[in-house]
């Protein structure tokens, strides 16, 4: 019984070094970009979205009313959120352009009307 209680401290402290000295290796790499998206019947907020290539993007899609959908065809992005949740897509994009998304998830009569931008600039 006490051997199995070391074993899961060497294993614990083993993963937490890991865990330490990847963070650490890891630092000189970009922050991940957090932008929260609000969906509620019929718009997103914001609908115009920029980005740059490269650096890494968590985008935090939150359904304020009912179920919503998120969905960059071009990007192949793409969740369904239900409502009064949030969920997070992360990302990083790896082309320059301007990209529609939209509702993919029907909500009512103007969900054809629910939709915006993503554009991905070269990072500066």
């Amino acid at each position: 019984m006490k051997s199995n209680k070391v074993t899961r401290l060497i294993i614990f402290s083993s993963l937490f070094l890991l865990t330490g000295l990847r963070s650490s290796v890891g630092s000189s790499e970009e922050k991940e970009v957090v932008i929260h998206i609000t969906a509620k019947k019929f718009e997103f907020n914001p609908n115009q979205i920029t980005l740059q290539k490269g650096v890494p993007v968590v985008l935090e899609v939150e359904a304020l009313d009912r179920k919503h959908g998120f969905k960059v065809a071009d990007l192949g992005l793409e969740i369904v959120v239900k409502g009064g949740e949030t969920q997070k897509i992360r990302f990083v994009p790896d082309k320059v352009g301007t990209f529609p998304f939209h509702c993919s998830a029907f909500c009512g009569s103007g969900h054809e009307d629910m939709k915006g931008s993503l554009t991905v600039v070269e990072k500066k």
